[in-house]
């Protein structure tokens, strides 16, 4: 159970999950329809290309997966831990996200998909790098893991069994962040197109600014 959380992570769990709920609203309305922050749908719909036999769409969609674990890998790589604690290289890591959401936007108006692919990569990298904190999954790329702990927990309330109150906060605000990056991107799309990948972008190098301030504080 997460006892007490710090304040950075509560605040950078929920502008992560707002960035990704943004660059995902942006690959569904894309000409491609397709999720950008989560591998889950990307590996349906690269099994259907294999019973298929579509090998242009078998070569898109593992490409798309490919990117996404190269994320992590640069994630693991820069971090080189699993578990949040103030110190590490998150600021390299954000910034690192912010130039890759930025590339993406001229590659996707050129009609490269490597556009696509340097989102999912960014994607990836910010996935690992918001990755444990106490024992406790901490994810702001998708929000599955989300909606099935809340369901666990009302399950357990019903039993009258203990509830954790932390994580029931925290599930509620990466639900409410990814939700509501979903909505402020739907909004900007029909004047910014795929323009829109520059907030984000922005946000992330902000949030790299920063952590790099307030870890200088601390220190």
């Amino acid at each position: 159970m997460i006892s007490k959380l710090p304040r950075w992570v509560w605040a950078g769990a929920w502008v992560l999950a707002f960035i990704a709920g943004m660059v995902n609203v942006v690959g569904f309305l894309s000409i491609k329809h397709q999720a950008v922050t989560h591998l889950t749908g990307t590996t349906s719909m690269l099994a259907a290309a294999v019973a298929q036999l579509d090998y242009e769409s078998m070569r898109h969609f593992a490409a798309a997966l490919g990117s996404f674990i190269v994320g992590t890998v640069i994630s693991g790589f820069i971090i080189q831990d699993s578990t949040l604690q103030l110190g590490h290289r998150y600021g390299v890591a954000l910034l690192l996200e912010s130039v890759l959401l930025c590339v993406a936007v001229p590659l996707i108006q050129h009609g490269s998909d490597f556009g696509f692919y340097s989102a999912a990569c960014a994607c990836g990298l910010q996935n690992a790098m918001m990755s444990t904190f106490s024992g406790a999954v901490v994810r702001t790329t998708h929000i599955s893991g989300m909606f099935t702990d809340l369901g666990i927990f009302l399950g357990h309330a019903i039993r009258g069994l203990p509830v954790d109150a932390q994580r029931v906060r925290l599930c509620f605000l990466i639900i409410t962040g990814f939700f509501t990056g979903g909505v402020v991107s739907a909004l900007l799309f029909p004047s910014l197109g795929y323009s829109t990948l520059y907030v984000p972008g922005g946000m992330t190098a902000v949030a790299s600014l920063a952590y790099a301030f307030y870890f200088l504080r601390r220190a």
